[in-house]
């Protein structure tokens, strides 16, 4: 028997829920379905566009799960029984049915708050959802030029929606109200470049203000006075879903389902809840240290593959001593590891800068081993500097490397020692000066013999 799940609510987390639930498990194994009010996903944070006129590209909830295995039902939920395990949807035709579920993830959302202001509710536009933008959108397209529209809330959907209706009804008067400061909660530079975009566009901002009452050709603040506003949009606060109060699953004084660090209902343990409509209580220690659990298993198992990689590493190299590694002395006369075919080794050299220690074979077998303070190494190379670009030895210079590879795919060669023959020269040379010097310059041609 399939083990039967419910998503009530695809928005953002109820729809991003029923695809990872669809992709984790299998479809033998279970039953998934999805109910939702539209048959469009709707991207609350694009309201404010939808609303100042703007055509938003549609996204079916069908195209997006095809091939999931998702059933999707397209109803408006009406009640919920979680002791019986069942819930209650009415179709658009009217139609009641009752779904049975062994599971239910409860994603119904948030929509407005009217925070109980009079007149909130009769004169005032929301843009929580997409009937509310498009009430909105009909009502600012029979406005004439000239009147004022006042947005009352100063978080991201009030800032959001202030600017757009500026930017696209430039002949209105538009004003927001917020109970703080302007932008009061973002960084000293975002409250700059607000200010600027205010000024911009012309927007009004009354700070430190509390909206009393909606009219509705005005608002009246805290202090007595009116604001005029022919249109006044509303988005202060939000409220959930009240379908979770009626039920018997514990909830908090407005309305969230009260779940633990799993965000499971800690009343109904086949209820989950996520998104607007849950809150944790009392488990941010254990969540906290669940955290610092995850991140030490993390760390243990990357330290593992490391070391398992190392190992693979040496037992693929065998016997061959051009691959073994050779042990160069490190800072403070310690040893250290450096692979031919390996990534140089950085140590801290004096003053803060970076040093690398470079070794590497030449084909006589014999050892070569430098060591430079540099920015940059060529990654063409194996085992030495890039010869195209040799510096002294010099402390390293903030910023990025100059040095870019002409070919990275080639291996530069390692510098060949110097030829006998040439020591040789120079050693003659070295005598011929020293007999000058000495009046017994033998005749020229006889030392070359």
């Amino acid at each position: 028997m399939q083990h039967r799940i419910i998503v009530l609510g695809a928005g953002y987390t109820g729809a991003v829920a029923a695809g990872r639930l669809a992709k984790r498990l299998h479809r033998d194994d279970v039953a998934l379905t999805l109910v939702n009010a539209e048959p469009d996903f709707v991207e609350r944070v694009r309201m404010h566009q939808l609303a100042t006129g703007q055509d938003l590209e549609p996204r079916p909830l069908a195209d997006l799960l095809a091939g999931t295995g998702v059933e999707l039902l397209t109803a408006t939920v009406t009640g919920i029984d979680v002791d019986r395990g069942a819930v209650d949807v009415t179709h658009a035709d009217g139609d009641t049915r009752e779904l049975a579920y062994d599971t239910l993830v409860y994603a119904l959302g948030s929509g407005w708050n009217d925070q109980g202001v009079p007149g909130t509710a009769e004169h005032a536009h929301e843009i929580a959802g997409r009937p509310g933008a498009l009430r909105l959108r009909e009502r600012l397209a029979r406005l004439e030029a000239g009147e004022t529209v006042v947005v009352v809330g100063g978080g991201l959907t009030g800032l959001e929606a202030a600017t757009e209706i500026a930017e696209s009804r430039p002949d209105l008067d538009v004003a927001l109200a917020a109970r703080g400061g302007l932008g009061d909660w973002l960084s000293p530079k975002g409250r700059r470049h607000l200010r600027e975009v205010f000024d911009r566009l012309g927007i009004t901002a009354y700070e430190h203000t509390t909206v009393t009452r909606v009219h509705a050709d005005r608002v009246t603040t805290g202090d007595g006075a009116s604001v005029p506003a022919a249109v006044t949009v509303w988005t202060v606060g939000f409220a959930v879903h009240p379908i979770a109060r009626a039920t018997a699953l514990e909830v908090t004084d407005t309305g969230q389902i009260v779940v633990d660090h799993t965000m499971r209902s800690v009343s109904h343990p086949d209820v989950y809840a996520i998104g607007d409509a849950a809150l944790a209580t009392g488990v941010e220690r254990q969540a906290a240290a669940d955290v610092v659990r995850v991140g030490q298993l993390h760390r243990a198992a990357r330290r593992r593959r490391h070391h398992r990689a190392s190992d693979q590493r040496e037992a693929a190299q065998g016997d061959d001593p051009l691959l073994q590694p050779v042990h160069l002395p490190g800072p403070q006369g310690r040893s250290r590891p450096v692979r031919h075919r390996g990534r140089p080794r950085r140590a801290r050299g004096p003053h803060g800068t970076t040093r690398r220690r470079v070794q590497g074979v030449d084909l006589q077998g014999r050892g070569l081993e430098r060591q430079a303070t540099r920015r940059s190494v060529c990654p063409c190379v194996v085992g030495a500097f890039c010869p195209s670009e040799r510096r002294s030895a010099a402390p390293a210079r903030r910023g990025p490397p100059r040095h870019r590879c002409p070919d990275p795919v080639r291996r530069a060669p390692l510098p060949a020692p110097p030829s006998p023959r040439r020591r040789t020269r120079s050693a003659r040379a070295r005598r011929r000066g020293l007999s000058r010097a000495a009046g017994t310059e033998p005749p020229p041609g006889e030392g070359d013999q």
